[in-house]
Order: C-alpha cells, then sequence, then structure tokens
C-alpha cells in the first residue's frame, strides 16, 4: 500500500502555508500520525482536567465536611480528636487513588492510539 502526501494549505492568500490544527471532515489530512498524535495529546488532556476537577471536588468534599462538622473535634481516637486524623491521613487514600485512576486512563488511550496507528 503506498501512502500519497498531500499539502494541506490555508486560504490565507500564501499559497503552500500549511495548515495547524484540526483537519475538518472529508478534507485531505498532511500526515496521518500527526492527526492521531494530535488527538492522543487532546485525549491526555481532557483526562488530565477531568482528573484534576474531580480531585478538587472530593478535597473540597473532605475539607468541607471536616469544616461543617465540629462534632468531629470532641470525638478522640486514642486522645487525638478525629477532626486532626482525617487531615492527617485521610487525603493520602484521595491522592493514591485519582493517581492511580489517572494512570490507568493515559494507559488506555495509548493503547487505543496505538490500536490505530497500527491499523493504519
Amino acid at each position: 500500500m503506498t501512502r500519497e502526501r498531500v499539502r494541506v494549505t490555508a486560504g490565507s492568500g500564501r499559497s503552500g502555508a500549511p495548515t495547524r490544527g484540526i483537519a475538518l471532515p472529508g478534507s485531505p489530512v498532511d500526515d496521518v500520525d500527526a492527526a492521531y498524535a494530535r488527538a492522543l495529546r487532546r485525549s491526555q488532556l481532557r483526562l488530565a482536567v477531568g482528573t484534576l476537577l474531580g480531585f478538587v471536588i472530593v478535597v473540597a468534599a473532605l475539607v468541607g465536611v471536616i469544616v461543617l462538622i465540629p462534632e468531629l473535634d470532641t470525638i478522640t481516637v486514642w486522645s487525638v480528636p478525629v477532626s486532626w486524623l482525617l487531615q492527617a491521613f485521610a487525603f493520602y487514600p484521595v491522592i493514591a487513588g485519582f493517581a492511580l485512576l489517572y494512570a490507568h486512563g493515559a494507559n488506555r488511550n495509548e493503547r487505543r492510539y496505538r490500536a490505530l496507528r497500527d491499523d493504519e
């Protein structure tokens, strides 16, 4: 199978100037691998932003629980208030959980990219 290279030009009056960004459906693409790489970067960025937003929401909820329930200061475990224990130890499992979710999602995105690239 032979590949024919096609140069995509912008309609800005400069002939031969390659376009940047996303190719429109039905228009020829200058490099299939570059289009797949852009798609991979976009999906990784969406994953990172989604993971970050989820992490911020969960941490804000945990801080809200600590702030809004003052009775946690009266409950003690080994003479340490529960609110202190939550602040000291509850954030680490949240961080580890979101890190594992991100790593799994990033690996899934890369496997899909490799499958698309290898099918080409």
